[in-house]
């Protein structure tokens, strides 16, 4: 397949790749990043990935050209302790894309919103998916990879619970389109990430991302290594990780990583 014009995209970040297939965007870029001199915000693209990788090491695949998976490089100048933000504010840019592009289709764009930690949902289906890998090695880098579910039919879905732009926008848009506007996103929340030292309060990622986050305010379920937790997300600590109100209890509890299924209602509530 010839590769697609990407001009708008490459305005926003000149370093793109385009593969015509892929097994994992993210481990092909992994490796690439090896090279010390690959530059930061370099960008891996294909609409035919094999191998999709999600959290939890779960693979899927998906018809080729019904879905879009793109991985950033990133090698941010912050502390370490500060890295927690990035997949959410990858998720944060996803999801002002898809809000774009449902505004634009004349849609409703409060209708996309963000899951913690990683998935973008329209009307609650999963839309998109978000898994960040920090780069073994000395210097701090991090790829960050997005699949956006875009000219998927209802009998492509790999689950009932999953939807894509083409459903809920009603129409198909080319890979320049929908790529310039996650990576023009990405790179203005990364920028001013950067720029404030990593302090996501100080450049509001903290307050955009509660924002944007459906699942505070939510009855939740979490599903942990020592077993399900039941409560209601209350807000998100200065790492980005998860504060739940467990059922019954006054305590907040952080989490730092697991499954959340949204629970309507609360159980015994």
């Amino acid at each position: 397949m010839t590769a697609p014009d990407l001009s708008s995209s490459l305005d926003v970040a000149p370093h793109i790749t385009w593969l015509t297939e892929a097994g994992s965007t993210n481990a092909e870029l992994t490796s690439r990043a090896a090279d010390p001199t690959m530059p930061d915000f370099s960008v891996l693209v294909t609409d035919a990935q094999t191998s999709g990788r999600g959290r939890r090491d779960r693979v899927w695949t998906t018809p080729p050209g019904a879905s879009l998976a793109t991985s950033v490089l990133l090698r941010p100048a912050v502390p370490a302790d500060r890295l927690g933000w990035i997949p959410l504010m990858a998720g944060l840019a996803m999801t002002r894309s898809v809000q774009m592009l449902l505004a634009g289709a004349g849609m409703r764009a409060a209708d996309a919103s963000l899951k913690w930690p990683n998935d973008v949902l329209v009307r609650g289906l999963k839309v998109s998916g978000i898994l960040s890998e920090l780069i073994p090695g000395d210097e701090l880098a991090v790829v960050i990879g997005a699949g956006l579910n875009t000219s998927m039919t209802r009998d492509q879905l790999p689950v009932d619970s999953a939807t894509s732009l083409a459903i809920e926008c009603r129409r198909t848009y080319s890979v320049d389109t929908v790529l310039s506007l996650y990576l023009k996103q990405l790179r203005e929340l990364y920028e001013a990430f950067v720029a404030s030292g990593g302090d996501a309060r100080a450049c509001g990622l903290v307050s955009q991302v509660s924002a944007a986050c459906e699942t505070l305010g939510q009855a939740v379920k979490v599903q942990l290594p020592d077993g399900d937790l039941v409560g209601v997300a209350r807000g998100l600590d200065a790492d980005g990780r998860l504060l739940v109100q467990p059922e019954g209890e006054s305590v907040l509890r952080s989490i730092s990583a697991g499954d959340v299924t949204h629970l309507r209602p609360l159980p015994n509530g």
